[in-house]
């Protein structure tokens, strides 16, 4: 092996030692409570401030600072973070969302705390802790990950630990400590975290911004190893140090030269582009916390006046002080963005700081007759060409949304940020030396500021419209539940797209503003942290609210301006904590108060009797009216107009086989649903009724097989094309979108089904007996069922598709449900029901398949099926 080979293995090898630290440390807190720690490289660059803090500056001996800041504050900080930050999230269920928005306030809390303390500029005086590189670290990392693999295989911890995770509840039932084991994996965590820190800062620059966010490219070790596996992630994290170290050796010529240095010298940002990208997702599905993406009241007209004053104040200003007003307007451009993916439709997107870039150096590049292809282009022109060129670049994120939720899609937009950052706005070749001139004739602060409010005030405008309407109430429903807003026939996939591509060219016109604004181009304004701070700030201060995107814009700008560099970051880190927490910071923007527990029984009291039960229709001649008659009320009757009666459908389905790895859910099972029948599925769990199920309702795509409706092969066919050719369905786990009203529920399943009809909601909303402005959080059971099943009948479907629909219900209701079902089929709708209440399918089906492994075993006539089959389990 030649020296120079030899040596760059080394420093290879010191690389990832300290990576594997970071994947050791990520795993194991996993592990114990469920969380990836966003706040990892916070914790990681902390430590390596207080450890320099005590041996440059106070002159501690390196041994015993090293222990007081590795042995005593990392595992104490850890401690405190699960006692006071994650346990309650835990004790509350643990929604990766959640946890995702805490920890993100942890890191911009501490990255202003660290800034506030010891100021932005860069240290290069850091200690060095383990001597002899690579072997020592190397060493070290070693010596955690074999002791970490042997407790958790072969001690008691470990099983506890395992079993925490798996299912909280159920292990604190069977005795285990779930608080003590947590605290033990935060402890561990954190420690790992603090020596990731101080063994990387005498190698790297050591301030707020640039450690933290080094440490989080390595999450890709972690990611990579599916957060389990320890060997894997130490693997991974030695073979991408050393081959990161010996791409320096690579010298391309002419234009490949800059791309392969780039990539030289951020192997782990495409290590964690892979991993967010094409490999599965962790943390599974997830929405942002309810107190945070709960609908809320549009903010009172006063509040807007008193906005509209304060931004038009700076125009009475001169000098420095519109200098600094002048990036306000720009920046809740941006912030909007955020308003409208993660609050309008609930994506996790932690990049658009990336998109903002893109649009502010797009913009420089085309005014300054430097973008490849294009000529020199006037401001104006340059901003909207800009803003063009970067909204289709949305479907970088766009792409992954569709498949990902929840921690995936968070992980996922991060990389993306991260990658843009990294491969563009970090390479002097690309962004040196750029000073934009502004728009002709908006040369002038005043003139500039006003063109800003101008387009400010349309974008707001526009995000505000998406609030109301048939696409605004689609966007919640995606938000709140996409498996029931595709069912509802929502298309769930086409709307992500176009939302992340608005979003996309609402930051990129941001950008492009800021960048005029300051007559110069900065990639340090967009790095990834920066977009981390901008994401807690939107959250904090209201997700869904326009209003917010004014607000935060307003105290971004001015906290930083007038006080020291981090007072931002600590005040809207503190408040993400308390949201993600489920604290609600932003009382002001609903308006009234909380009602007491005497309050809250007295409204359910009078606000949600029980309506009469629907009524069958008095002669089967005349199927298609359905009667009900309330209390005190005159009858009320829903009837189809002879234009929408639908044609008789018969849906089919033919030897269905679905397999998950090699169990076999589904083997060679045929159904069929005839139009004005109703037709039953019995069988124990695990029998495969659910996979069938969702076969039929386009949720699951068999292996092999055939669906059709009629004469159409709807196979491949997507859930909400197939409500949206009249297959409607219901949840076995009831789906109401909480943050719309009653009648807002209804209307989705009205605009979006097989037929558009305006009165639907309306007609359902009397037949089922329901208080169309009511806000469906707290309803009871009953009436939430009435409520989605009105939504699925609101569409005028051929078939209707119902799992588990007596679960939850009292025996009124069931019988209600049992009259309404058989007055559907009288009137033509084809009806199937999984059920495991075998009187109510005696009574009310006129075919039933009994499932068991995956087979239909038996069909025919309830009298004689239900006889020879017994009790599903």
């Amino acid at each position: 092996m030649s020296s120079l080979t030899y040596d760059l293995t080394l420093a290879g090898l010191s690389v990832g030692a300290a990576a594997a630290l970071t994947g050791i440390g990520l795993i194991v807190t996993y592990r114990a409570t469920g969380v990836l720690n966003f706040a990892h490289g916070a914790i990681a660059m902390l430590c390596a401030y207080l450890l320099r803090q005590l041996v440059v500056v106070w002159e501690v001996p390196l041994w015993a600072a090293a222990a007081l800041v590795l042995l005593v504050v990392a595992p104490g900080f850890g401690l405190a973070l699960e006692r006071w930050v994650f346990r309650p999230l835990a004790v509350s269920g643990n929604d990766p969302a959640r946890t995702l928005v805490a920890s993100i306030g942890v890191f911009v809390l501490l990255v202003g705390a660290t800034a506030l303390l010891w100021g932005t500029g860069a240290q290069e005086d850091a200690p060095r802790l383990i001597p002899g590189e690579p072997w020592g670290q190397l060493a070290v990392a070693c010596a955690i990950g074999v002791a970490v693999w042997a407790v958790t295989r072969w001690t008691r911890f470990g099983g506890e630990l395992r079993a925490v995770v798996d299912n909280r509840p159920l292990a604190v039932l069977g005795g285990i400590d779930a608080d003590r084991v947590a605290a033990a994996g935060w402890a561990f965590g954190t420690f790992t975290a603090g020596l990731t820190g101080v063994l990387l800062a005498p190698y790297v620059r050591l301030d707020p911004y640039g450690l933290p966010l080094l440490v989080m490219e390595v999450v890709a070790v972690a990611v990579a190893a599916g957060m389990r596996r320890l060997g894997v992630a130490v693997g991974a994290a030695l073979a991408i140090g050393v081959a990161q170290s010996q791409l320096t050796r690579l010298h391309p010529r002419e234009w490949a030269e800059p791309l392969v240095q780039a990539v030289g010298a951020n192997l782990f940002v495409v290590a964690l582009l892979v991993a967010a990208l094409a490999l599965p997702g962790v943390g599974g599905k997830g929405a942002l916390p309810t107190a945070v993406t709960r609908r809320t009241r549009a903010a009172p007209r006063e509040a807007w006046l008193v906005a509209g004053v304060l931004f038009l104040l700076p125009l009475g200003f001169a000098g420095s002080d519109l200098r600094t007003s002048i990036q306000v307007p720009a920046l809740a451009l941006i912030l909007l963005s955020l308003v409208l993916v993660t609050g309008r439709a609930g994506q996790l997107a932690l990049g658009q700081g990336a998109f903002a870039g893109l649009g502010a150096l797009f913009a420089t590049l085309l005014t300054t007759g430097h973008f490849p292809g294009l000529p020199q282009l006037p401001g104006l022109p340059a901003l909207l060409v800009a803003v063009l060129l970067v909204a289709p670049l949305g479907l970088l994120t766009a792409a992954p949304a569709i498949r990902r939720h929840g921690l995936a899609l968070a992980l996922a937009t991060f990389a993306v940020g991260v990658g843009v950052s990294r491969f563009v706005f970090a390479q002097p070749y690309a962004t040196s030396g750029l000073t934009p001139p502004r728009p002709a004739g908006f040369d002038d602060d005043r003139l500039f500021y006003i063109l800003e409010l101008a387009l400010l005030a349309g974008a707001l405008t526009v995000v505000a419209g998406l609030r109301q309407g048939r696409v605004g109430r689609a966007l919640t429903a995606v938000r709140d539940h996409e498996a029931g807003a595709s069912a509802a026939g929502v298309g769930v996939p086409a709307l992500k797209v176009a939302v992340f591509v608005v979003g996309a060219g609402l930051a990129a016109l941001g950008g492009g503003l800021l960048t005029f604004g300051l007559h110069s181009f900065d990639p340090s304004a967009y790095d990834p942290v920066r977009g981390l701070l901008w994401f807690a700030a939107v959250v904090v201060l209201g997700a869904d609210s326009p209003f917010a995107a004014l607000l935060g814009a307003g105290l971004l700008v001015g906290l930083d301006a007038g006080a020291r560099g981090g007072v931002a970051a600590l005040a809207i880190g503190v408040l993400a904590v308390l949201v993600g927490r489920g604290i609600n910071v932003r009382a002001w923007s609903r308006g009234g108060g909380r009602l007491t527990r005497r309050g809250s029984a007295a409204r359910e009291r009078l606000a949600f009797q029980a309506p009469a039960a629907p009524q069958a229709p008095a002669a089967p001649q005349a199927p298609a009216a359905i009667e009900q008659r309330g209390p005190g009320q005159s009858p009320v009757t829903w009837e189809r107009t002879t234009a929408t009666r639908p044609a008789p459908a018969t849906l089919t389905a033919t030897h269905l086989t679905v397999t998950y790895g090699p169990h076999p859910a589904l083997q060679d099972a045929s159904i069929r649903l005839p139009s004005g029948g109703i037709t039953a599925i019995v069988g124990p769990n695990g029998a495969g009724k659910s996979t069938l199920f969702h076969c039929l309702a386009g949720t699951v795509r068999p292996d092999t097989g055939r669906v059709r409706l009629g004469q159409r092969d709807v196979t491949r066919l997507p859930a909400h094309t197939r409500t949206r050719l009249g297959i409607a369905r219901t949840f076995q786990q009831l789906v109401v979108f909480p943050s719309l009203t009653v009648a807002e529920n209804i209307r989705i399943g009205a605009e979006q089904g097989r037929v558009r009809d305006p009165a639907a909601t309306e007609r359902m909303t009397r037949l089922f007996g329901l208080r169309g402005e009511q806000e469906t959080r707290g309803l009871p059971t009953g009436t939430l069922r009435r409520v989605e099943l009105a939504r699925a009948l609101a569409g005028d479907p051929h078939v209707l598709l119902l799992d588990e629909p007596t679960a939850g219900l009292d025996p009124a209701e069931v019988a209600a449900l049992a009259r309404l079902l058989r007055a559907l089929a009288a009137d033509g709708v084809a009806v199937l029901v999984v059920e495991h209440d075998l009187d109510l399918v005696a009574e009310l089906a006129d075919t039933v398949h009994v499932m068991a492994a995956g087979r239909i075993v038996d069909s025919g006539a309830p009298d004689s099926v239900l006889d020879r089959t017994p009790e599903p389990s």
